[in-house]
């Protein structure tokens, strides 16, 4: 089986995300005999490319034409990459990149697809995938009959990838710019600049639930919070469709996928949507003034308070200890 990793990278290095997605690639390439290696898709992308090669082969498609992430122009790349290659499964991280770009790529390629697998196995040479159902209330497990299949992998379902013994082959893949879709502009990118690090990247996570009453209170008590763990924001929808945090904030089945060893729930319920993306913590530590609160039937750690006056509390001690 010859399969193809889409690698997320942000102009510097691989994503974590991606080397869980690169785990589950070497599995399948175990099994059946097979290999697994990076498609990277960019601009000006010599220091990616490089961290990637510590892990697998890499792929390289190079181009001023894909300096942003337009879902026509990348998912053309993907699929000639996938012809070139003979690729018989791709594979990305599940997350919003691979929801706009990897899964119209499957749409060109005209095979088999399956979306946030968490678990796989082989029986008799055949591939069957596991992924949730229902906000993770049931496990389906399924089969992908065509060819090629493609597949995004739910990050916390698989660790990440380790360094090879030595660094692989890098090879350019040739970009004609001329035959590329041009239905799609670049306009703009509205995010909020922050020096945390990414929800789905982070080993510790601070979110904040519909108790936080105002953007400047979220910073204070969330971020202050994060800042002090050395973590990353999150929060649930409810704050994000109040306009208090940016999208790439929110946490849970229309959300972000997450699996840190720290998840800290400040003044949220934990209705079935938000748990569906934070279940798979290893750690759970609560904080609501509602003892009746169904997140603390998920915490492994529970404080009935008022986060207004818990997590300043918390915050300060936390500094402290640092000196």
């Amino acid at each position: 089986m010859r399969i193809l990793v889409v690698a997320e990278h942000d102009g510097t290095t691989v994503r974590f995300v991606s080397r869980s997605a690169l785990t589950f690639a070497r599995s399948c390439a175990a099994v059946t005999g097979g290999s697994a290696s990076w498609l990277m898709l960019g601009h000006q992308l010599e220091m990616p490319a490089a961290a990637a090669a510590a892990f697998a082969p890499v792929l390289v498609a190079d181009s001023p034409a894909l300096l942003h992430p337009l879902a026509d122009r990348n998912a053309h790349v993907i699929a000639e990459a996938v012809g070139r290659y003979q690729a018989d499964l791709l594979v990305a991280a599940g997350g919003t990149w691979a929801k706009d770009i990897v899964t119209r790529a499957g749409g060109l390629l005209g095979g088999a697809m399956a979306g946030d697998v968490v678990a796989h196995e082989f029986q008799d040479g055949r591939l069957y995938l596991q992924r949730p159902m229902y906000a993770g209330a049931a496990l389906a497990t399924i089969e992908l009959c065509g060819t090629p299949q493609v597949v995004t992998v739910r990050p916390s379902g698989y660790g990440l990838a380790e360094p090879g013994p030595a660094p692989a082959e890098i090879t350019r893949l040739a970009v004609t710019e001329g035959n590329l879709p041009q239905r799609m502009e670049y306009v703009g990118l509205v995010s909020k600049r922050t020096a945390r690090p990414d929800v789905n990247d982070a080993r510790i996570v601070v979110s904040g639930g519909r108790a936080v009453q105002s953007a400047e209170d979220f910073e204070r008590l969330v971020g202050g919070l994060a800042d002090a763990l050395g973590g990353a924001t999150g929060s649930t929808r409810a704050l994000v469709d109040a306009g208090l945090v940016p999208n790439e904030f929110q946490v849970g089945q229309t959300g972000k996928i997450v699996a840190p060893d720290l998840y800290v729930a400040l003044g949220l319920s934990g209705t079935v949507q938000h748990l569906a993306g934070m279940k798979n913590a290893k750690c759970v530590v609560a904080v609501n003034r509602d003892s009746d609160a169904p997140i603390f039937a998920a915490a492994d750690h529970g404080l009935v308070a008022d986060i207004y006056e818990a997590v300043p509390e918390l915050i300060a001690k936390l500094r402290a200890a640092k000196g």
